[in-house]
């Protein structure tokens, strides 16, 4: 993999802030690299529970853990995903006993989906492992510089979801 340099950090070598183009450039790279990143860590670290579920899993069972019982197409909405898709990987979580599907209490012809108690478990233990990794990565930051890592991923996570949503 291409490792990240100096001139690709901060968009001169400098460290000047670049023109607009350019950090448009270094964002684009960096957030194809942070992604590909991601996974690596995922399946490279030595913690099992760290590797214990996909990304489509983890982020299902975050959403149910953070909002509860979900329909199907309130999952799909959240994870701007066709329903189709979420169904699937609906199913596979049940098959691995870490989702409950139960009657709609507001409507009994639908269904919701839940988290399991094994499901929370390996949710929160994955949570734990990648924290016990980003601090381990972080270790040299600030408490300060890791707040505005935090804010700026944030806002650029909700950016993306805005256009999505938009389009």
């Amino acid at each position: 993999m291409t490792r990240v340099n100096e001139r690709s950090r901060t968009g001169t070598p400098g460290g000047e802030t670049p023109p607009d183009d350019e950090a448009l450039g270094v964002i684009e790279t960096q957030v194809a690299f942070l992604m590909r990143l991601g996974e690596a860590s995922r399946r490279s670290t030595g913690l099992k529970p760290h590797r214990a579920l996909d990304r489509a899993a983890y982020v299902i069972l975050r959403h149910l853990q953070q909002d509860g019982r979900l329909n199907v197409s309130a999952l799909a909405d959240r994870l701007n995903l066709d329903g189709s898709t979420v169904t699937r990987q609906v199913t596979a979580l049940q098959r691995d006993g870490l989702v409950e599907r139960h009657r709609d209490p507001k409507d009994g012809r639908g269904t919701v989906i839940e988290a399991t108690e094994t499901g929370l478990k390996q949710v929160d233990a994955v949570r734990a492992a990648r924290r016990a990794l980003y601090d381990k990565v972080l270790h040299d930051w600030s408490p300060a510089e890791r707040r505005d890592l935090a804010r700026t991923l944030e806002r650029l996570a909700n950016a993306i979801d805005d256009y999505v949503r938009r389009s």
